[in-house]
């Protein structure tokens, strides 16, 4: 498995891990408040999960992606649900609940082909 293909690996698994089997009711409910403790805690986990990701190529490479990550997948998951509530878009009652859940991963993944080409 060549360097791109592994970290692309390493991040998309920390993405799924945290952003659905370790996301609990008070990360997602509260995420669409701004500065709200549940969305902190979630970009949080992101954070150290790109940390981790990062943190055997170097350390101080790590800590920046991590910030960064953190600072991203916050507002990503902030906007996203802002829009949900505006519209009232739920799962059950409209496809573009669908739409923007998909454009919200699809935005997470060149967050992190982004990082990877800025060192591959």
């Amino acid at each position: 498995m060549n360097f791109v293909v592994f970290m692309l690996f390493l991040l998309v698994t920390k993405h799924f891990v945290i952003d659905f089997p370790l996301q609990w009711e008070y990360q997602w409910r509260n995420k669409g408040t701004y500065g709200h403790p549940g969305g902190l805690i979630h970009a949080g986990l992101h954070g150290i999960g790109t940390y981790l990701c990062f943190v055997w190529i170097d350390v101080e490479l790590a800590l920046t992606f991590a910030v960064a990550d953190m600072i991203i997948h916050y507002h990503i998951d902030w906007a996203k649900m802002r829009l949900n509530a505006r519209y009232n878009w739920r799962p059950d009652t409209s496809e573009k609940f669908w739409w923007l859940l998909g454009f919200d991963q699809y935005l997470h993944s060149l967050t992190y082909i982004t990082m990877i080409g800025l060192i591959a």
